[in-house]
């Protein structure tokens, strides 16, 4: 790998620690929903996507440990202490947002 790649890697990967820390640690009150509907893409998303590079690197990791990482805990600890049910206004803007993309 040339010096440039790795210097992309390692700030691509200092750019996602930042993310993650920023939802954790910062705003673990946005829900994924509202994350869904202006972004298209949620914590559960950046797990997945956390497992599927895994993988291409021959590294296997389930969904739990996946969102393990991305939560920074457990799915279930995270949801109990900061998921609200949606509103209807969120699942309509969830379903517009889908037809959008």
């Amino acid at each position: 790998m040339a010096a440039d790649e790795i210097d992309t890697t390692r700030i691509e990967a200092a750019v996602f620690r930042r993310l993650r820390s920023h939802l954790v640690e910062r705003r673990p009150d946005v829900q994924n929903i509202d994350l869904m509907i202006l972004a298209g893409f949620c914590r559960n998303c950046l797990a997945d996507w956390y497992r599927e590079a895994a993988a291409e690197q021959g590294l296997a990791i389930d969904k739990d440990e996946a969102r393990d990482i991305v939560y920074g805990g457990s799915f279930a600890d995270w949801k109990g202490q900061h998921q609200r049910e949606a509103t209807p206004e969120q699942l309509a803007a969830f379903e517009a947002s889908r037809h959008e993309r």
